[in-house]
């Protein structure tokens, strides 16, 4: 659900506190970097209303869907009735009307618990029929437009508050050097200052109570009280109730404004955290070319269903999932799958809805359609691992809960220390308890994870990377030891033909086209690798008589005028097939992991010996770019483990191409997950203790392991169980996005404690300076407004991050932490400057006045 009127991580402290207390809900968390709940609730307990009417009594809102959809097909009230009352049950339906008179349907719907797609269809399910197309355009901006709504209100207040507070600093800081004044020249000041703190800061108010009535304390409490402190004291000195020389009302508003300039600015660099995302769904295709009953028709995607043949022409996208019939074409995935070449595929292949046909024209069939096709699929992963908490974020969590009440405690003792202990006047006090309220507030804190999070999210979606949740995004760039699966994973999976060895007379042609042509009657994975060969080298191919295979041997079938004989030596022993001579080339073959095929002939007349006139050679090969990858993962620094069920010499041919030196061969699927473990518990590669290991697979039979893994990567191109199992999933298939995944982990990682040592340095840091009267609030306003703005600008820079090939000789916290003396250096250097003069000047020399503390 996107929630509205949140202004701080402990907003989403307490809406999350108090849902849990709700009966039926099960799991609730609060995403305050994209403002949305995702709650786990039991449906027999709880509705969606009772939930948003939960979330209202805590003090905040849920964003709601409304749209008025023309509808035709209705005969009667009955018709309209029944369809309002269907519609009413669907989940996340808030309200529907239906207008019999009007034809038309009213609906109040939550984003993101259904759609305007899943809503049309079941319409239509009823035996009706919208006259609007393009739901899923109406979709994509109902939330979007209430985010404008809410960014167009900060905006007007920002302006309100500066047209009033630029001028009210500006005669107070000439009023104070006697510049200017004149006759009630404070209730001027009142005025403005009245417009800016109940109008423009009236939110602060709101949001300070809601937090109070939940027994908590958020970054409203604390610009609430300082604004109001200045405020009010100032009200006080104007009717007199106070005997002071001086008034703060531009303090207050400084404040409110500035807070109000920051908060802006962030929201608008939050946005950005999720373009990424947003651009992913604009890749739909908004229509499609069906074939029906023999004719072409323009339909709009919503209506296209499983089973309907597609046309797709050259430079159009691909509008849904399936499988070509007819037709040939290079598609254009890089928007998917991150790959940036385009892939040719023919029928048989599959294509990937929104990819781009860059060649010749295709029909298919389609596979999956909107909320199941792969697009969809990829948004809703994204949006879960950004809804998700990763581990650091629950500790920061925890830090917001207590910060605000600490800070509030120092500022009180601030204002009795400057009054007891330093002597001073009741303003100074004041003042500087102002600046310490001010600069303390946590939003950055709170800002610092799920907005690093957010962008890491879809900058691996953009690169065919898709995390299911944040603890594994964060997990990822721990990891020590990746073990990889060969068939499938190194390898392309299935046998091919790697070399033909004539022998005599005959030619690779020859020796291919008669094999090829034996083989065509068997099922055997060799055979069909054999009859491939020779298709791609376009060779004609007759028919076998006689065919017969004899199982773990080979095959024997008269070809023309020859009986032809294929198998492996045994086969040829059985046969009576001298192969002596040919032995040194078969070692050769299979020591490169190659399984050696000889061909055998003889005249069909004649019932003499056959012989042999070549060896095909077979071989699970490598997939393109597999090589590289791996030397990426070891430039990465990462130690790697080979796992396969085949056996030892093919295992470590493979390995030896790909240079892995460690190999765990004819493991049995079982088995495979004992491995994992032991490697996690022994420790037994590297000089770890308890190593963090990924696997990496895409078969069924990896489904344990992945799951057994501290990381599971399933491969896309894969079986769905094993993307099930995976807490990464690589779309394009590709070796390569192992190394990707890791290093954007490391970034993200690297940017959240980055975030975190600048946001607990910032608060924390400048508290004490802020205190010994060497901040103004209105400029702790503005250092309290930068901070959020860096941490979110810090965290958007991960939209530029590339892999980085190197090993680090530092952990993530060691890289960060080095950094520090760095910008704790100066401070320290002009604290020093500034206090120490301080420290020797008597009291009564130091003179507040008004905004400008002069020292």
């Amino acid at each position: 659900m996107p929630l509205t009127g949140l202004s701080c991580t402990n907003c989403a402290n307490a809406i999350e506190t108090n849902l849990r207390k709700v009966p039926g809900v099960k799991e609730a968390n609060v995403d305050f970097a994209s403002e949305t709940l995702n709650i786990t609730f039991d449906s027999s307990l709880l509705g969606d209303f009772q939930i948003i009417e939960a979330v209202r009594h805590i003090g905040y809102d849920v964003a709601l869907g409304k749209v008025e959809l023309p509808v035709s097909g209705m005969r009667d009230t009955a018709d309209a009735l029944a369809l309002e009352k269907l519609l009413s049950k669907q989940n996340g339906v808030v309200v529907a009307v239906v207008g019999y008179g009007s034809d038309h349907v009213i609906l109040e719907f939550i984003p993101g618990m259904t759609s305007l797609s899943e809503l049309a269809a079941v319409i239509r399910k009823a035996g009706f029929d919208l006259v609007q197309e393009g739901e899923s355009d109406l979709e994509e901006d109902m939330e979007a437009e209430v985010r404008a709504v809410g960014l167009k209100k900060q905006k007007n207040l920002l302006i309100t508050g500066l047209v009033f507070t630029i001028p009210l600093i500006c005669f107070s800081m000439a009023r104070d050097f006697k510049l200017v004044g004149f006759h009630n020249d404070l209730y001027a000041m009142l005025l403005a200052a009245t417009v800016v703190q109940f109008v423009v800061g009236w939110q602060f108010y709101v949001g300070t109570f809601k937090s109070l009535r939940l027994g908590g304390a958020n970054m409203d409490v604390l610009i609430m009280m300082g604004s109001s402190v200045a405020y009010f004291s100032s009200l006080c000195v104007t009717f007199g109730i106070i005997e002071s020389p001086n008034v703060y009302f531009e303090t207050g508003a400084a404040i409110i404004t500035l807070i109000r300039l920051g908060k802006y600015l962030e929201t608008k660099a939050r946005g950005k955290t999720s373009d990424a995302l947003k651009a992913l769904m604009g890749l739909r295709a908004k229509t499609a070319i069906v074939v029906k009953d023999g004719k072409e028709c323009e339909t709009n995607i919503e209506l296209v269903e499983v089973g309907d043949t597609i046309i797709v022409r050259p430079g159009e996208k691909v509008p849904v999932d399936g499988i070509i019939s007819e037709g040939r074409s290079a598609f254009e995935e890089s928007m998917i799958t991150g790959e940036s070449m385009p892939v040719s595929k023919g029928p048989g292949d599959q294509v990937i809805g929104a990819t781009i046909n860059r060649e010749g024209m295709i029909r298919f069939e389609a596979t999956r359609v909107g909320k199941n096709s792969t697009l969809s699929q990829i948004v809703k992963m994204v949006r879960t691992a950004q809804g998700s908490k990763a581990p650091i974020q629950k500790l920061t969590d925890q830090i917001g809960r207590y910060f605000v009440p600490i800070i509030i405690g120092i500022a009180l003792f601030t204002f009795l220390a400057w009054i007891y202990v330093a002597q001073a006047d009741w303003t100074v006090a004041m003042i500087n308890a102002i600046a310490v309220l001010v600069i303390a507030c946590p939003c950055a804190i709170g800002l610092a994870t799920p907005t690093a999070i957010m962008v890491g999210t879809s900058k691996g979606a953009e690169n065919g990377i898709l995390f299911k949740n944040s603890e594994v995004l964060e997990r990822a760039g721990k990891i020590h030891v990746v073990v990889l699966d060969k068939t499938g994973t190194i390898t392309i999976g299935e046998p091919m033909v790697t070399d033909i060895i004539p022998f005599g007379n005959y030619t690779v042609d020859e020796v291919i086209s008669i094999a090829a042509s034996a083989e065509s009657g068997s099922e055997h994975p060799l055979g069909s690798a054999i009859v491939k060969a020779a298709k791609e080298k376009k060779l004609e191919l007759s028919g076998p008589l006689q065919f017969r295979a004899f199982g773990g041997f080979g095959i024997r079938a008269s070809v023309g005028e020859h009986i032809v004989t294929i198998g492996n030596l045994r086969m040829m022993a059985n046969e009576e097939i001298p192969t002596e001579e040919f032995q040194p080339e078969i070692i050769r073959l299979q020591t490169d992991g190659k399984t050696a095929v000889l061909v055998a002939v003889r005249p069909a007349n004649d019932n003499g010996q056959s012989q042999v006139i070549g060896i095909i050679a077979v071989a699970d090969t490598l997939k393109p770019g597999a090589k590289e990858a791996i030397s990426e993962l070891q430039r990465l620094g990462l130690d790697l483990v080979m796992i396969t069920g085949d056996n030892w010499l093919s295992a470590q041919a493979i390995a030896k191409q790909v240079g892995i030196t460690r190999v765990f061969a004819e493991v049995s699927p079982g088995e495979k997950a004992d491995e994992i473990r032991k490697i996690q518990e022994e420790g037994s590669l590297g000089n770890y203790s308890h190593p963090v290991v990924a696997m990496v697979g895409d078969g069924i039979n990896d489904a344990p392991a992945l799951a057994q893994a501290d990381v599971g990567i399933a491969i896309g191109t894969g079986t769905d169980i094993a993307m099930a199992a995976a807490g990464i999933t690589l779309i394009s298939g590709d070796l390569s996005g192992v190394g990707r995944a890791i290093s954007l982990s490391r970034g993200t990682s690297q940017t959240i404690v980055q975030n975190l040592i600048w946001a607990l340095f910032y608060n924390v840091a400048l508290i004490p300076i802020a205190a010994y009267g060497l901040l103004s609030p209105m400029f702790a306003a503005g250092a309290m407004a930068f901070s959020s703005i860096f941490v979110v600008t810090n965290s958007l820079r991960l939209r530029a991050y590339k892999v980085q090939s190197f090993k680090p000789k530092k952990s993530i916290m060691r890289q960060t932490l080095d950094l520090v003396p760095r910008i704790i250096a100066p401070v320290i250097v002009l604290a020093i400057l500034i206090i120490g003069p301080m420290l020797l000047m008597p009291a009564g020399n130091m003179e507040i006045k008004g905004p400008i503390q002069v020292i």
